[in-house]
C-alpha cells in the first residue's frame, strides 16, 4: 500500500500543533490544589539550611514579599533563572523582596551548596522535602515559583521557566499587593 506524502505531512503538522498547544495549556493551567492557594496564606514550613546549622522558616520573612523557588541542580531551566534571581534580589531586596530557594535534589547538601556558590547565589537556600512541596499543591515541574505578598498570601505561582520580565512583573505584584490575587 502506497502512502501519499501529503497526508503524512498533514498528519505530522496536526500532531505537532496538538503537542505545542497541549504544552502551552499545561503550562498555563493551574492544578486545583495550587490554584486553591491563591489569595490564601502561604503554608509555613521549617527546612534545614544548606549548612545544616540553621532552620529556615517562611514565617521568618513576614512583612517581606517572597519569591519562593523550588529548583534542583540538574534542572537546566533553573540554571537559566538563578542569575536573574541574584540580580533581582539585589535590585528589589531594598524594597522588601526576599528570594528563597528550596533545593529539591536527592543529593548531598554540600554538593548543592557548591553549586549555589558557583552560581553566585545571594539568597538563602533550604534543603527541600517532598512534604513541603505537597503543602504547595505538589511540585509537578521544576522550577516552580510562588510569589507571596507582604501579608504572607500567595499572589501567583508559575511552573517552568518564564521570561525575566514576567518574573519581575510578579515580583512587583507581590511587593505592591495587599492580598490581591493575580488574574492571569
Amino acid at each position: 500500500m502506497k502512502r501519499d506524502p501529503v497526508i503524512l505531512i498533514v498528519v505530522a503538522v496536526v500532531i505537532s500543533l496538538m503537542l505545542v498547544f497541549g504544552i502551552q495549556k499545561t503550562r498555563h493551567s493551574r492544578p486545583n490544589s495550587a490554584s486553591a492557594l491563591q489569595g490564601k496564606p502561604a503554608p509555613d514550613f521549617s527546612l534545614a539550611s544548606l549548612d545544616g546549622k540553621a532552620t529556615l522558616k517562611l514565617s521568618d520573612f513576614k512583612g517581606k514579599a517572597v519569591l519562593l523557588n523550588f529548583w534542583a541542580t540538574w534542572c537546566e531551566p533553573c540554571k537559566i533563572e538563578m542569575p536573574w534571581f541574584v540580580e533581582l534580589q539585589k535590585q528589589y531586596g531594598p524594597q522588601g523582596l526576599q528570594v528563597l530557594g528550596v533545593a529539591m535534589d536527592d543529593t548531598d547538601p554540600k554538593d548543592i551548596s557548591e553549586f549555589a556558590h558557583k552560581m553566585g547565589v545571594n539568597y538563602p537556600i533550604a534543603v527541600g522535602k517532598e512534604a513541603v512541596g505537597d503543602q504547595y499543591g505538589g511540585i509537578p515541574y521544576l522550577p516552580s515559583t510562588f510569589y507571596i505578598d507582604r501579608d504572607g498570601k500567595v499572589v501567583d505561582r508559575v511552573y517552568g521557566l518564564v521570561s525575566r520580565s514576567e518574573i519581575e512583573d510578579d515580583i512587583k505584584k507581590a511587593l505592591s499587593s495587599t492580598g490581591q490575587v493575580a488574574q492571569n
